[in-house]
């Protein structure tokens, strides 16, 4: 075998064997869900990552359609889940509230989303 020959095959092999190190906390399930329409304000908003995510290196605000936080900042992690974090809410009047979401995984990476859900009056 060649030495370029070699030198492809070990660049593929480290390739697939860094991947799963490489992974990024993905947004798999957020409450409530992106896009809903409640009939009841939640009390927190709590989002579930596809890997464990740090909440001391993470954030989750919700503003309201003007802009203002109604979250209280104290974002905690699921004691049985290291995937899921959240955060509580201040008392929510009917509208349009957006969450903007920042998480660091485990191995440090870091991802950021954010999405929007209605209170209906």
């Amino acid at each position: 075998m060649s030495n370029v020959r070699r030198l492809v095959a070990a660049a593929l092999l480290l390739g697939a064997l860094s991947s799963p190190a490489c992974a990024h906390a993905l947004l798999r399930k957020a409450i409530p869900a992106s896009g809903a329409t409640l009939q009841a304000a939640p009390r927190v908003v709590r989002l579930s990552f596809s890997e464990g995510v740090e909440a001391a290196f993470s954030t989750i605000l919700v503003r309201d359609a003007a802009g203002v936080r109604v979250d209280l900042g104290a974002i905690t992690a699921a004691s049985d889940d290291a995937k899921t974090i959240s955060v509580p809410l201040k008392p929510l009047a009917p509208g349009v509230y957006t969450v903007e979401w920042h998480a660091t995984s485990v191995d440090a990476h870091k991802t950021e989303g954010h999405f929007s859900f209605t209170v209906a009056p």
